[in-house]
C-alpha cells in the first residue's frame, strides 16, 4: 500500500489522556518534534501514525502543525477512530474524523483505522461513506482478533472496498498476533500489517534497564520497571548482536519485526534517533540471530499484553 518499511508513530507526543507526559513521562517541544519531523523527511520516513485518542488531539494537533512546511503529497497520515470516546450522535466516526482533519491541517487521511473492536458490525460500516466522500484513502482495523478481522474484511468487500491493514501490538516479548494466524492471513491476503510497541516502549530500546529504570511516574515504568530483571538475557543478546551489524539494540528489535514481515510503528523523539531507525531498515538478521532472540524472549516469561488489549488466542 504505501512504499515504507517503517511508520513514525506519534503517542508518545502530545500531552493530557493518554499523552506523552502521562504514559511516557515525556515533555516534548515543539522545536524538539519540528526536528525530528524534519529528520524524517530527509531520509524519505513520510508514513506518519496519530490517533485522536494520542493526548486528546494534542498529537494530531501537534503533528499537523509540524508538517505544513510540506507539500501533502509528501507525505502520508494515518489516524484513527476511537469508538469509546465517540459522541451519541448520528454520524460519530465522521464527527472525529472531521475533528482530526481540522488538526491534521488536511482534507483528507491516506489510512484511517477503527482503534478498538468495540461493535466490528456498527463501527466497519460507517468506515464506507468516508471512502465513498473521498475523506478516507484507505482503511484499517487495530486491537481486533482473527474473527473480527475477517468480519470487518467482509463488510467492506460487500461495498467494493478491501481492508488494507491491521494494526496490533507486535513484539519480541509480544507474539500473540502471530500465534492466532493474523500475520499468515494478512500475508495471504496482501494485507499490510503494522506492528506497535516493537520497542515495548523504550524496555527493548537498550535504554533502559536495572541500573537505568524508565522514567518515574510514567504508566510504563509502572508496567516495565519490575520485568526488567526478565529482560536483562534478552537485551544482553540484542547488543551483542547489533555490536557484530554496527547497530543498537532498537535496530535489533526493529529490524526483527520487519524481518517477520511488519511494518514497525516507531516512536522517535529525538532528531538523533532518526539515523537509527534509518540503520534499522536495512539491517537483515540471520535465522539463527533469530532463533536467539526468539527463544530467549520466550525464556523471559514475561507477557506485555496491554490493559487495552484482549488475547489474540482466546
Amino acid at each position: 500500500m504505501f512504499d515504507a518499511k517503517l511508520a513514525m508513530g506519534t503517542w508518545s507526543w502530545g500531552s493530557g489522556a493518554n499523552g506523552g507526559d502521562r504514559i511516557f513521562g515525556n515533555h516534548l517541544s515543539e522545536t524538539r518534534l519540528r526536528q525530528v519531523v524534519d529528520a524524517a523527511m530527509r531520509v524519505g520516513f513520510n508514513l506518519w501514525d496519530t490517533a485522536a485518542v494520542y493526548g486528546e488531539g494534542s498529537s494530531e494537533k501537534l503533528l499537523g502543525n509540524m508538517l505544513m512546511p510540506y507539500k501533502r503529497s509528501e507525505y502520508y497520515l494515518s489516524t484513527k477512530f476511537t469508538p469509546q470516546i465517540a459522541n451519541d450522535g448520528p454520524t460519530p466516526m465522521a464527527d472525529m474524523l472531521a475533528e482530526s482533519l481540522k488538526r491534521l491541517h488536511t482534507d483528507y487521511v491516506d489510512l484511517y483505522w477503527i482503534h478498538n473492536p468495540a461493535d466490528v458490525d456498527k463501527w466497519t460500516q460507517q468506515l464506507i461513506p468516508l471512502v465513498k466522500n473521498g475523506l478516507v484513502k484507505h482503511v484499517g482495523v487495530s486491537n481486533h482478533n482473527l474473527a473480527q478481522i475477517k468480519r470487518a474484511s467482509d463488510i467492506l468487500a460487500e461495498a467494493g472496498i478491501p481492508l488494507a491493514a491491521v494494526q496490533n501490538h507486535y513484539s519480541l516479548l509480544y507474539r500473540s498476533s502471530e500465534d492466532a494466524g493474523i500475520l499468515d492471513y494478512c500475508r495471504e491476503r496482501g494485507i499490510d500489517f503494522f506492528a506497535y510497541m516493537v520497542l515495548e516502549q523504550g524496555a527493548l530500546s537498550g535504554k533502559y534497564n536495572v541500573d537505568h529504570p524508565l522514567p518515574a511516574g510514567s504508566n510504563r515504568a509502572k508496567v516495565y520497571n519490575q520485568v526488567l530483571p526478565q529482560l536483562t538475557a534478552l537485551t544482553t543478546a540484542m547488543q551483542q548482536i547489533g555490536q557484530q551489524h554496527h547497530a543498537s539494540v532498537a535496530d535489533v528489535a526493529t529490524a526483527w519485526a520487519i524481518g517477520k514481515g511488519t511494518l514497525p510503528i516507531v516512536g522517535v523523539t529525538r532528531q538523533k534517533y532518526v539515523a537509527d531507525e534509518k540503520r534499522a531498515t536495512q539491517l537483515v538478521l540471520t535465522t539463527s540471530e533469530v532463533d536467539q532472540l526468539e527463544q530467549l524472549a520466550r525464556q523471559t516469561g514475561v507477557d506485555t499484553k496491554a490493559f487495552w488489549e484482549k488475547s489474540m488466542t482466546e
